[in-house]
């Protein structure tokens, strides 16, 4: 190799922030090949809108990456400090808005353990149930779409009809599919209407149907298994360091899972296993999300069937409002109802974070109170925010046909990952 040639092996183009290498010649190769940068996004389908993979590629194999996730300038901890903490859950509801309850129930949890209030036990188990089923909607979701950018484009039907169970279901109870602020600071919107438990059963029985068909068709299909094992791999030591959760964490072994470590809103009283991968590749992730929508079938039962009785919200008309009956008939009712609104819900000053277990991982509020009715701080950590660090690692070595798939099996949700 002469002296030009060498001053080129790593000349910086300004694309990206990666560089473009010559590829020094291999004995007895006549060749002179140059690696191409390519762009992926953020126009591509597959990346939401504002994901831009600057890939620089030597042949097929994807030499060095620039991930950037962009900005969707959503501001979500900003506005939540603009607002009193009940009118938060709208925002809420847009992080990951493909299982917004979670969202609803961890913020929830975090202003009642500023107040220091525990909600009434059948408000837990209600929590529980729709958390659950909001859980199976982001599987399925992610699943199906992971499926059809395969091309398994039946697949992806399978899972969105069982998708459509369980937003029915959730419509149902709620008024609203997707952006359903159902949460209330003390407890919930609405109780279960009458007949739920049997639309429940229906509903979870028809998703396992249509969950056994893509199992036949898709799961040990060969030109699936080729394209998902041993892809994206990521080990339990890097899954650790970088901080991975949820269905992306327990992939390569990490067995955390705050329902368990961490019980909330009664999730001790309930029996389920925490699925682990082994590898950590994209097959092992896509696996662990399948087998935890049949876990989160079995609690949603267990729940359904030891509902407790009793009011879905607290005694205290200083936190939740009172009923209209009481407004209209009464001074101090009206009173209470005019401060609340006007005002808010009102914690003690401190400082608090609480996880729950999100569709992606570890969803956790930080929240800091200065006593009156809006918070002063709020922080958010968001699952999928963390695990999109972990992508160039798995990019580095893969083939460009495997960046679709392995950025799908991360799953981002853009309104969580960009707050």
């Amino acid at each position: 190799m002469n002296n030009n040639e060498k001053s080129l092996l790593n000349v910086d183009y300004g694309i990206g922030g990666i560089t473009t290498h010559l590829r020094p010649r291999e004995e007895g190769d006549d060749l002179h090949s140059e690696t191409m940068v390519l762009n992926l996004g953020p126009a591509h389908p597959a990346t939401h809108g504002t994901v831009r993979i600057v890939a620089e590629l030597s042949g097929e194999k994807i030499v060095d990456a620039d991930v950037e996730l962009g900005f969707l300038h959503r501001g979500f901890e900003k506005m939540c400090e603009t607002v009193d903490y009940n009118q938060v859950m709208p925002y809420a509801d847009r992080l990951n808005y493909v299982s917004p309850i979670i969202n609803n129930v961890g913020w929830c949890l975090t202003v009642e353990k500023l107040l220091e209030i525990e909600v009434p036990k059948r408000a837990q188990y209600i929590r529980v149930i729709m958390s659950e089923l909001s859980r199976i909607s982001d599987h399925l979701t992610c699943l199906g779409a992971s499926a059809m950018e395969l091309g398994a484009f039946t697949v992806m039907l399978y899972l969105m009809q069982a998708r459509e169970y369980i937003w029915e279901l959730i419509e149902d109870v709620t008024g609203a599919r997707l952006t359903i602020s159902y949460g209330r600071v003390g407890g919930l919107k609405a109780d279960l209407p009458e007949g739920f438990a049997e639309k429940m059963h229906k509903a979870l029985d028809g998703t396992r149907d249509q969950l056994d068909k893509a199992d036949r068709l898709l799961t040990r299909n060969r030109i699936f298994i080729d394209r998902m094992c041993d892809v994206g791999t990521i080990s339990k030591e890097d899954a650790i360091a970088y901080g991975c959760t949820g269905p992306f964490g327990r992939a390569s072994g990490v067995d955390y899972d705050v329902r368990r470590d961490y019980p909330y809103s009664s999730y001790e009283d309930f029996s389920f296993e925490v699925p682990l991968g082994e590898k950590g590749d994209n097959y092992d992730r896509f696996l662990v999300r399948y087998e935890e929508i049949f876990q989160s079938m079995r609690i949603c039962e267990q729940a359904i069937k030891n509902l407790p009785t009793g009011p879905i919200c607290v005694d205290d008309p200083h936190i939740v409002l009172n009923p209209k009956e009481g407004v209209y008939s009464s001074i101090d009712g009206m009173i209470n109802h005019f401060e609340l609104v006007i005002f808010g819900v009102k914690p003690p000053q401190g400082d608090v974070y609480i996880p729950v277990e999100g569709g992606n991982g570890e969803l956790g509020f930080y929240t800091v109170s200065d006593g009156t009715g809006k918070p002063y701080k709020v922080h958010v950590r968001p699952p999928c925010f963390v695990h999109m660090g972990t992508m160039k690692k798995m990019l580095l070595g893969s083939n460009i046909a495997d960046v679709v798939p392995i950025f799908g099996m991360i799953n981002m949700i853009g309104g969580e990952c960009d707050r």
